[in-house]
């Protein structure tokens, strides 16, 4: 058959191809796909737009990796991403990645294949009650029917998909959404349709599209439309989403008396308050680089009057304690729909706040007193650490926070990692730190990590524990046709299990007789081999060596004789044996 003479569209392919068409047009750059039957017809539209150059396409094996790749692709784009999955239990493997996006506020596309109607409940291969699986984790659910009329459906197709990214990108809320959209056979085009392709960004055709496609075709030759960057107003969703959103019924601005001894708390998705530059502030990692910085372990030897809450701290129990102190005022700034308040304290809560005060000097240089003093013990405490008794996780997130440089990004992984590194620090500020806080579960950190390295400038590292690390192992596995990262460089401190649960009340050395084999959870793995095994370069070295590498030129550079697609395993054997001991002992010190 001639181009001249296109093939009807069958309507499963029809649908797709007007969805990925509608998802360009909002501005959609990367999206994710898993291998399925079901899902094939937006498969082959998603691979039509790739060819076209409309798209970056990241296909992958693992539905829980793919789901944390559309995660972390969002992070590092500032754009919402689609991830594909077929039908059955390939939808359930993304709650994680849904869950964590709901409570970070990321907004990913789980759009998932389903049976038509007519199999469902009649005990058809591969078929589950997945509409609405993820519950309260996603911020709504689009149900799309299975194809009729094409030709009727095209406009009530485009508008679902519209809805659906006006939703994840909400001013108010942004998080993941559900598109579940059933597929009737055929799953593949017409014989004669199979050349479809989508015409190119710069209005180049590239193949002949059908009489039921042209709508499509006109639409992806016309300027794209950027609902995220080209809204009146608006700004991008990760910078909304870190800045509070809208404020919480009732809430408004609060004069904040700043002759009072006042302290910041400024947690994930903090930021800047023009107000409070010049305030001591505790900043986790992620939140921006104060001017006059705090250290955790020196709070108990201050004695604020308020506290200001921006973002949300989940890190130390120091700051814990001191927001549930009722002897100090509390405001919670940039109070939403998940107002970081887990305590239940009495609090103020404001989407911003006044201050006609001048901060007292005192209290600012009483601040920065105990705060040098409280990074002269970690510092001292670790050298001394390092010659007894050797390194810890503490001591390779010293290295990592020396070692990165301005513009770079910074994966950190859940449990002792984010928490090593916020003891550790500072960061360079201009250092763009990721981590998935909002559940914060230690799943998914490789592939978070990948993303960000392919979507966000400059070179990534990502500092994890080997328990995360072996999670998320399959993220490690990318085809010979993906797009790898130019340089990312994943960073394990391994110290054989579970590290945090020494810091815990589990850890406690009554429980030791069953400490090690339900807590500490040795493992054995042979990283390198596992390494090996996925083609991934692989490297030891102690914190001294990590460091070096790390501020030497780009280890890319340096290494590319083991680095042949950018992306490289460096392990620092730990002990996390003494580490309760180690921890007593630095807050001893830093109260000292």
């Amino acid at each position: 058959m001639t181009p001249s003479q296109p093939t009807q569209s069958n309507p499963s392919t029809a649908q797709a191809r007007v969805l990925v068409d509608e998802m360009l047009r909002h501005g959609i750059t990367d999206a994710v796909l898993c291998p399925g039957s079901r899902s094939a017809p937006l498969a082959l539209a998603l691979a039509a737009a790739e060819r076209a150059g409309r798209l970056r396409l990241h296909v992958r094996i693992d539905e829980r990796g793919a789901g944390f790749t559309a995660l972390g692709l969002a992070l590092g784009s500032k754009r919402p991403v689609p991830v594909v999955v077929t039908s059955g239990t390939a939808v359930a493997n993304l709650h994680p990645a849904m869950v964590e996006a709901a409570h970070s506020g990321v907004p990913i596309l789980a759009l998932t294949a389903n049976r038509p109607p007519e199999l469902r409940g009649t005990g058809a291969n591969q078929t589950i009650d997945q509409v609405g699986l993820f519950g309260p984790h996603a911020r709504t659910v689009v149900e799309l029917g299975a194809a009729g009329d094409p030709e009727f459906e095209h406009r009530h197709w485009r508008a679902a998909i519209g809805r659906a990214i006006l939703t994840a990108t909400a001013l108010s809320d942004p998080g993941p959404v559900q598109v579940d959209i059933a597929f009737r056979e055929p799953l593949v085009p017409a014989e004669g349709d199979e050349e479809y392709r989508l015409t190119a960004a710069d209005g180049t055709a590239l193949g002949g599209d059908d009489d039921d496609d042209a709508t499509t075709a006109r639409a992806v030759t016309a300027a794209p439309v950027d609902l995220l960057e080209g809204r009146p107003g608006g700004r991008p969703w990760v910078q909304r989403a870190m800045a509070g959103l809208d404020s919480a019924p009732g809430a408004s601005a609060v004069a904040v008396d700043l002759t009072r001894r006042t302290l910041v708390v400024s947690g994930a998705g903090a930021q800047p308050v023009s107000g409070l530059v010049g305030v001591p502030t505790v900043a986790e990692p992620g939140a921006p680089v104060p001017l006059h910085p705090v250290h955790p372990l020196a709070i108990p030897r201050l004695a604020p009057e308020q506290v200001v809450v921006t973002g949300r701290p989940t890190l130390h129990r120091s700051v814990t304690g001191l927001l549930a102190d009722p002897g100090v005022d509390l405001v919670i700034l940039d109070a939403g729909p998940h107002s970081p308040n887990p305590t239940g304290s009495a609090a103020e809560l404001a989407d911003s706040v006044l201050t006609g005060w001048d901060v007292d000097p005192a209290w600012v240089a009483e601040a920065a007193k105990v705060n040098t003093h409280a990074r002269e013990a970690v510092d001292r405490l670790l050298d001394r650490h390092l010659t007894s008794a050797g390194p810890t996780g503490l001591h390779v997130a010293r290295a990592v926070a020396r070692g990165m440089r301005a513009g770079g990004n910074l994966v950190v992984g859940a449990s002792n990692a984010i928490r090593d590194l916020s003891l550790v620090g500072p960061l360079d500020p201009d250092v763009s730190v990721y981590a998935n806080r909002g559940a914060a579960g230690i799943d998914g950190t490789v592939s978070t990590a990948i993303g960000v390295a392919l979507t966000a400038p400059g070179r990534t590292v990502a500092l994890m524990g080997d328990l995360t690390f072996l999670h998320d192992l399959s993220g490690l596995v990318l085809g010979p046709r993906e797009l790898h990262p130019e340089d990312l460089t994943i960073v394990v401190a391994d110290d054989d299990g579970g590290g945090i649960f020494s810091l815990l009340e589990q850890g406690d050395p009554r429980l030791a007789t069953d400490f090690e084999r339900v807590f500490g959870t040795p493992h054995g793995a042979d990283l390198r081999a596992l390494c090996v095994g996925a083609g991934i370069p692989f490297t030891d070295t102690d914190p001294g060596g990590l460091e070096e590498m790390l501020t030497g030129p780009s280890i890319s550079a340096r290494h590319r004789d083991i680095v042949p697609e950018g992306m490289r395993v460096v392990r620092v054997s730990t002990s996390r044996q003494g580490l309760r001991d180690l921890h007593a002992a630095l807050r001893a010190e830093a109260l000292g």
